[in-house]
């Protein structure tokens, strides 16, 4: 574990089920991060509680506030700059967001499919699961990535993947990818980011483990 702490921000829309796992994985010493900021796009959403709870300062940016897109991504952004952070994690964030050019490939995202599949507009949630069990696949899995202008289009830094069962529904594949995936993966990556290992090139990424 590296000695420096990474500051991040953390995006949330909904549950908060990423955000708990990070914070859970920062407090068992095995995640090297500092969530200086958690934003949400929505004061509905439920995440809130998990930040209340570890004392993490919290801020309520909808969209609705906005007369442009562009208005309502400066408004995050600078929040992000405030808190000093070196990268923003979505974590359940539900709100296209143009990406400033400051924080390109600064911006990280996990979506529970193996990006291309089953991904882009309107794949979220269960919907994601049910039509991955409609197409009949026999793995699916969760995919990490950097964060562009389009949904689930940034370059992949990660993908782990879980079987498939024959008796899985959309509810109890979505169970398997967050726990047995998503909660690996994501602190995976952010522990990287951390120690300086992951590189970018076009849409390549590289991953130096040493």
């Amino acid at each position: 574990m590296s000695a420096r702490k990474l500051p991040i921000a953390v995006l949330i829309s909904g549950t908060g089920r990423s955000l708990k796992n990070l914070i859970d994985k920062i407090n068992a010493g095995e995640l090297d991060a500092d969530i200086r900021v958690v934003i949400a796009s929505t004061s509905r959403a439920k995440g809130l509680q998990y930040a209340e709870k570890a004392r993490i300062p919290i801020e309520i940016i909808e969209r609705t506030g906005f007369n442009s897109a562009d208005d309502f991504s400066k408004a995050v952004f600078d929040r992000c700059s405030e808190a000093g952070v070196d990268y923003v994690i979505m974590a359940g964030y539900l709100q296209l967001l143009p990406i400033p050019e400051s924080f390109n490939n600064k911006v990280v995202n996990i979506h529970p499919s193996l990006i291309p599949s089953f991904c882009g507009k309107g794949f979220y949630g269960h919907r994601v699961h049910e039509a991955a069990l409609d197409y009949g696949v026999k793995v699916s899995g969760c995919t990490v990535h950097f964060v562009n202008n389009k949904y689930d289009n940034g370059p992949v830094i990660l993908q782990k993947t879980v079987p498939v069962l024959d008796t899985d529904t959309a509810e109890t594949l979505n169970d398997r990818v967050f726990y047995e995936a998503e909660c690996v993966a994501y602190p995976e990556v952010i522990q990287l980011l951390a120690e300086g290992r992951v590189s970018v090139q076009g849409r390549r990424v590289t991953v130096n483990r040493g």
